[in-house]
């Protein structure tokens, strides 16, 4: 089995870790939270993120944005001095394609670019989408891992940054999709509709979708407040989207529109909300 120095016990990130430590890999984790790290059954914890890195196999990190990748590898009591061939570092976040070439070119150690998709109760199961870009070499190295933490996971690219790419294609559709649910369902309620009752309708015709069906039910029931996924986290991901699509002189008119009610959603205090909660932008009910 593999050793594995994890970082990062989020919602995503902590029953990733304990599916790993489930299927017999060697975890030990860190996370500013301690108390994340002593919830995991199976999970040995590390005083520091440098102590995570030092001694294992493969270094995995699931943290939110570029800024904390970059925290965790350079700032202070960072993990970048502490890796050393032949481990292999493994970022698992969505963070864009650019800081992974520049990481890439710092590190004196492999790249594996790894982006999930599947949401909290299958990164628990096992059962997620990998999106892999990383040398074979690299991607060899992190395969147990890759493995046990997913359904599928294909190898999209050769370089770091390749899975980031279609991580955003990914989101993009997803982010979108949310809003179509979002906008579907509060048109529905101004038409004098039931919403629940048109959304079971619906879910099982031509206009299903995963974002409808899953989202769909926490519109309609109201349950935002326990966030399985923040909407702050598609504010961060759309934007990246629109971004990459500037730099390639790509208009991306439905991204920059569910952009736009994602930032509103945010602006309104949703932000720590579940991302369903975008349905309250669209109802306009916001500041009532």
């Amino acid at each position: 089995m593999t050793r594995v120095g994890w970082i990062g016990l989020g919602a995503m990130g902590g029953p990733m870790a304990a599916c790993l430590a489930r299927a017999g890999h060697e975890t030990i984790a860190f996370d500013v939270d301690e108390e994340r790290v002593q919830a995991l059954e199976g999970v040995e914890a590390a005083a520091t993120a440098a102590d995570a890195a030092t001694g294992v196999d493969v270094v995995a990190l699931m943290v939110a944005t570029a800024e904390q990748v970059e925290s965790v590898l350079f700032g202070e009591g960072g993990v970048g001095d502490a890796l050393e061939p032949p481990t292999t570092l493994v970022i698992m976040g969505t963070v864009g394609p650019a800081p992974l070439q520049d990481w890439a070119g710092r590190l004196s150690v492999e790249i594996v670019d790894a982006p999930v998709s599947g949401g909290v109760a299958r990164a628990g199961e096992g059962d997620l989408l990998i999106m892999v870009g990383g040398s074979e070499s690299a991607v060899d190295h992190a395969r147990p891992l890759l493995d046990t933490l997913a359904r599928s996971a294909p190898v999209v690219g050769s370089e770091p940054g390749d899975g980031q790419k279609v991580k955003l294609v990914n989101q993009l559709l997803c982010g979108v999709h949310i809003a179509a649910a979002a906008e579907g369902l509060a048109f529905a309620e101004a038409m004098g509709l039931d919403a629940r009752a048109c959304w079971e309708v619906l879910r099982e015709g031509a206009a299903a979708s995963f974002m409808l069906d899953d989202r769909g039910e926490r519109m309609v029931d109201g349950a935002f407040e326990e966030a399985k996924s923040a909407l702050d986290i598609f504010v961060k991901d759309m934007g990246l989207e629109t971004a990459a699509a500037r730099e390639h002189a790509y208009p991306a008119p439905m991204a920059s529109a569910a952009e736009r009610l994602y930032e509103a959603g945010r602006r309104a205090g949703l932000g720590r909300n579940d991302d369903s909660s975008l349905i309250e932008v669209l109802r306009g009910r916001l500041g009532e």
